[in-house]
Parts: C-alpha cells; structure tokens; sequence
C-alpha cells in the first residue's frame, strides 16, 4: 500500500463542519484492493489480538464487536486502517473517534478520514496505521507499545499546557474564536482590533514591570516588607562565604532557593544543619546566580490565587509522598500511588506520576530509609521538598474557609506587585485565621500560576478560574470579533470580493482582505501571490489594526486545511462551475458544489448566505444551512426568486437596467448599472452578477 498524501484539516472542511480536527490521509491500496479481510487467512485473529479493546468499535453496524463482524464478512484496509488510526490514538490517550473512508475516483484509492487532537500526533497515527495493517496482513511481528509511547510524548511536546488549555476551552464556550501563535503557549483569543493575547497565564494587559518584579525574589521580598506583609527573615547571597553569614544570621530550620525560578527548581525546605546548607546551595546554584536563605516557616503550603485583583481560589498543596501499609516498600507504595487513573505523564492528567529521583533518594537517606524500605502503617513519607503538581504533589481546594484578612492581604500584594493574574505562596498552620496571627508568611508571589490545582484538586471543589480570565479580557458588552465576510465560487470570487472591501472601507472601516492576487490589509498589498487559502485568511484575522476581514475563499485551501476561521457573518457564493475537475479527489459538479458549500453553512445564525438564485446547485444549498438567507438573480421571472419573495425574503435583482434591492414585495432601486464602471456601460451582464451579491453590503 501506498500513501499519496495526509492532509490535516484545522477549521470547518469539506468532511465535516463541526469537526475542524481531522486528518485525510489518500491511500492507494494497490495489490490490497483485490483482497479484502475476509480473504486473509488468520487477519482477524490477529487484529482482535493485537486490538481487544477495538471490540467497542461499533462501526456501521451499531453494536459493540460490529467491526470485528465486518472485517469477518469482509471490508477493505482503507476502513481497516481507519478504524487502527483511532485506536491507536485512543490507546495513546486521546479523545478521538470520528472517521470515514470513502472512493477518492481512481480504483484502489480511498480517502481514510479520521479524528486527531494534536496534528503530529494524527499524522504519526496515518502512517503508522498502515505499517500495522501491514504486519496484520502478512503475520509479521509488529511492536505496538513503541508507537503509543512515541504518540504520547509528541502529545505531550504538543497540547496545550492544562492552564493554557482551560482558557481557550472557555473561550470557545463563549464563542470567542483563537489562534494558536507558536508551538508552545501562545494564543491568540478574537480577531483583529479586538485580540487579545494569552501565553500560559501571563495575559497581553499583564504588566511586564509586575512580572519582572515577581521573578526578582529579592525585589518581591523588598515591595512585600515595605508594605508590612509577613515574610520570612533572609539573606540574598552568592558565595559559599555567603553562605556561612546567612546561617548564623537566619538560624536554623532554613529555605534555600534560587532568587529566580519556577516549579520548585532548586527549592530545598527545613534543612537543619550545614551539610544539607551547602547541599542545597550548590542545587540552587544551577538554577540561578543568587541564592536566598531564608528562615523555614512552620506550617501548610497554600496558593492563593488573584485574578483581575480578585481571589478567586485557594488550595493547600501537599509535596509529593506515600502513607506506610505496614507491609509494602517504598518503592510498592510509590508505583500503587502512580497507578492511580489521575495521574500521568507530564499534564497529561488531572495529576502527575512521581518520579524517583536524587532528591527523593537524598530525602529518604536522610530519614534513614531507601526504597526497599517497608514503614509503619500510616506513617507519612515525604518525597519531595516542594509541593508543586508538577513533581507529584496534590492539591486540596480551600477556597471558602480562607479568612477574609487573609483575602484582602492577598489581593493587596496582588495590586503591590502590580499582577493582574498572579499565585500567591503562603505557609500558615491555619488559612482560616489572619496570617500574622499564626506566625505564617508569604513566601513567593508568582506570575503566569499554574490552574492545575484549582481546575482539578484531588480533593474539594474545583474552580473555573479560566472563567475569571475570560471576564477580565472581554468584560460584558466588549466583543471578541471583527465582521467576515467569506466569498466563494468558481467565478467573480476576486471581483466581488474587492467590491465589498471597497464598499467597506467607505463605510470607515479599516478592512483586511485576501484574493487570488495577495492579501491587502488597509489597501495595501503586503503579501502577493495565490492567497486564498486559509493560512491567508489567518494572516488577515491576527492583523491587529484591522476591523473588518472580506476573505476570498477558494476549493484548494478548503480541501488542503479547511477554513482558516470558524464562522463568518456573511457567506457569499457565487456560482458553481465545471472548472478544476478532476484535481484532491474532486470529479464531478455536485462535489465541487459540496465543497463551495463549507461557506454557507459557517455561517453564523444571524448572518446571512447570499447566495446565486440563478444556479440551482448554489440556491439548493440553503437547504443546509441555518442562518437568514439572501438570493440573487439577473432574472426578475425566476422562480426561486418569486418563491423566495413570497416569504419575505431579502434579495437583489439585475431589472430593468438597475442594480436593484428588494425584500418581500419591497423594492429600492439602488443605480443603474452602466453607473457602475466595472460592468462596463452595462455591458458585461458577468460583471453585474458580481456586483449583486456585494450590494447586499451596501
């Protein structure tokens, strides 16, 4: 078998409109058409083997075990390896389960479409099911388990961090549309004027003079002592001499920590004599060039979190360790304690699997135990320092039984720091009491906090603290979108185009748009070329200067990615003709018209589709899509049109003469055609078919 090409769609496409995230993979079986599954000697077996868990696989016939009752009547491999692409997905973590197989024109060759939820990982899948289809096939050996780890660490690489993640996931609740910027955190939430931008927690109204405060320890400690905010008494040192003076100055127990840092790096808590001092100066050392030893505070670690100068969520964090049976080494406990479903690789889950490592080796030799150690029932072994989620910790939501001194300290250092979104560190034998008053301190304040803790602890309540953000950035009555205006067809996609983003930068707007020719932002041509794809109409939607985006779209874009938005306000198509037949698995008219459709039917439900009366493929459309709907015509008498005119319905004419506009039996009379110089004198009726449509935005 032989792959021609994977395609990844990223927006609404030609499989499917509401599932943006699919992988159309062109596979040409070859010799393998010829030979379906039930043909196979042993295939079945061996892929029940190989797959147990596909017997959930309902497939066509609705039933769980339904794909296994296929492949034993027989079905072809490019639905075979669909339903493996999915499954091997699935056995990597993902959330997928859509696909569809189907003729791509030429004998032997198939679409196979499916699900992904990181591009890489989809495209790995693709190939990677055909190589196991072929080991199926021929009975060879095939190491299934290198491919799900390798899936789940591009995954890993990939997704979104889960603080990232839960904001866009609001956003998207809310109907505010994102780009992603880069590989890592950097978003994009709304289009053009009204952008915003998020990288992790760190917003685009977060101040850059509060974050750098906040990665400074010493400047935070300084702001925080002027303020009469209880912190803990230290010294900031670089030298082992250093090191010697800010003990006998703190005293024992101690902190040593890098001045700056995140995720617990470097952090060694409750050292208690001049060895482990040393130790952990040195740990901090590779982190940063100054180092702070502080006094060790008694108490549990909190996070307070602020957000838009609000608390808005508390949890206790607890470091990483094991609770003694009695019976089970340390070791035992630690791997009981990884297989909790929760907890996983990296963010991969709600929880993150403890790792064994020289610091909680160098933690347990100092109580005098190792992993082979067997501890008293319910006696509690500590195996990290800090409790951070990402190093295995666990987090306990307190949010309600934080003491209301406690909440206003908190959302003062919020503003002392000048953090829009920040963590607080607090340690305090009782959050419900005021800190000062338990002898507690603050700690650190950190920008860009993680949400892991308050989206999902492992015990109490979890918080929508992503909805927080989400208000901050587009308070009620803001809007996160800029107008769209989508044209498509086979002809006059440019003319019309043009025509609409003249006609609205006349209106005052400042007005992005693509075409066949380049993309223009605010009538100047700043990229040129064929640019009606949709890596073109992202171009014009992260312009932050724009407020108004008329996109040219064209069948190559759409069935190479998709669209390159999710909705627009207005949806325009031209006509559908037999042109460019033939090319991406496209032969006849009626599946150009599916395509062209795409636009129409991303339509938002208070927009309008305009759509050509005179073309009945074009005015059949309207049939799908839910939205208002507007026709054109060169012809008074057409029936779609009287049709449409009985219902009220908004449409424009070529009459007698004139561009005219009409609603039910209301008519305006807009100008004579030969007034308009493109239709040159009124002569080329093609010209005036393109202006009908555009004049809907008049």
């Amino acid at each position: 078998m032989k792959i021609r090409e994977i395609n990844a769609m990223r927006g609404p496409n030609y499989w499917s409109i509401r599932r943006h995230k699919l992988i159309v993979m062109v596979l040409d079986l070859e010799e393998m058409e010829q030979r379906p599954t039930n043909t196979i000697d042993g295939f079945l077996d061996r892929l029940k083997t190989m797959f147990p868990t596909m017997y959930e696989h309902r497939c066509s016939v609705g039933e769980p075990g339904g794909f296994f009752q296929r492949v034993e009547e027989g079905t072809w491999m490019g639905h075979v390896i669909e339903h493996i692409a999915l499954e091997i997905q699935s056995l990597a973590g993902m959330d997928v389960g859509f696909g569809r197989t189907r003729g791509y024109g030429e004998e032997g060759v198939y679409n196979v479409v499916f699900d992904y939820m990181e591009e890489k990982v989809g495209r790995y899948a693709a190939k990677a099911s055909v190589s196991i289809a072929e080991a199926l096939t021929s009975g060879e050996p095939y190491d299934l388990s290198t491919d799900i780890q390798q899936m789940r660490e591009i995954r890993e690489a990939e997704r979104l961090g889960p603080s990232t993640g839960s904001i866009i996931e609001e956003a998207e609740s809310r109907g505010i549309p994102w780009i992603r910027l880069n590989r890592q955190s950097l978003c994009q939430l709304g289009y053009g004027a009204n952008q915003k931008r998020i990288q992790a927690t760190v917003t685009s109204q977060t101040s850059s003079i509060g974050v750098e405060i906040a990665c400074d320890k010493e400047d935070t400690k300084h702001l925080l002592e002027q303020s009469e905010i209880p912190i803990p008494k230290g010294e900031i040192i670089r030298t082992e001499a250093g090191l010697k003076e800010a003990v006998e100055y703190v005293k024992f127990p101690l902190v040593v920590k890098p001045i700056s840092g995140n995720h617990g790096r470097g952090i060694t808590t409750n050292i208690t004599n001049w060895e482990d001092a040393l130790f952990a100066f040195e740990a901090a050392k590779k982190v940063s060039r100054s180092v702070i030893v502080e006094k060790y505070i008694v108490g549990e670690d909190y996070r307070l979190l602020v957000i838009n100068y609000k608390l808005v969520a508390a949890a206790k964090r607890t470091p990483a360790h094991v609770i003694g049976d009695g019976k089970s080494t340390i070791k035992q406990l630690i791997d009981k304690v990884n297989a909790d479903p929760r907890r996983g690789y990296g963010h991969e889950k709600v929880l993150t699997q403890i790792d064994i490592n020289d610091l909680t080796l160098g933690i347990l030799e100092e109580k005098g135990l190792t992993l082979d150690s067997v501890v008293a029932k319910d006696e509690f072994i500590k195996l990290k320092d800090t409790a951070n989620l990402s190093t295995g910790g666990t987090a306990e939501d307190v949010t309600d039984i934080v003491h209301p001194y406690n909440v206003f300290m908190s959302e003062r250092i919020a503003k002392i720091i000048g953090l829009d979104i920040c963590g607080i560190d607090i340690m305090t034998t009782d959050i419900g009491q005021p800190l000062p008053d338990t002898g507690g301190a603050v700690l650190e304040v950190n920008a860009g906090p993680g949400f892991r803790m308050h989206l999902a602890p492992a015990s109490g309540l979890p918080r929508n603290v992503a909805g927080h953000v989400i208000d901050m950035l587009y308070p009620p009555g803001s809007t996160s979108r800029v107008p769209i205006v989508a044209v498509t067809g086979t002809n006059g996609k440019t003319t019309t185009t043009r025509l609409i983003a003249h006609m609205v930068k006349m209106k005052g707007y400042k007005v992005g748009y693509t075409t066949s020719d380049g993309v223009y932002i605010q009538n100047r041509l700043l990229m040129a070329g064929d640019c009606t794809g949709p890596a073109s109409a992202e171009f014009v939607l992260k312009d932050p200067t724009i407020d108004f985006a008329v996109l040219e779209c064209a069948r190559g874009g759409l069935l190479r990615a998709g669209l390159g938005f999710k909705n627009c306000d207005v949806g325009i198509v031209t006509n559908v003709a037999a042109d460019h037949l033939g090319l991406k698995g496209i032969h006849t008219i009626d599946q150009l018209a599916q395509v062209k459709a795409v636009i129409p039917e991303t339509v938002l439900p208070d927009g309008y589709a305009i759509l050509n009366a005179d073309d009945d493929r074009v005015y059949n459309m309207r049939k799908s899509i839910k939205c208002n709907v507007a026709l054109f015509s060169m012809d008074e008498r057409n029936p779609n049109i009287k049709r449409h005119a009985r219902n009220g319905g908004l449409y424009a004419l070529y009459e007698n003469g004139y561009i005219t506009i009409c609603k039910g039996e209301w008519k305006m009379r807009v100008t004579k055609a030969v007034n308009v110089p493109l239709t040159f004198d009124g002569r080329a009726a093609f010209m005036i078919q393109n202006v009908l449509p555009a004049d809907r935005k008049s």
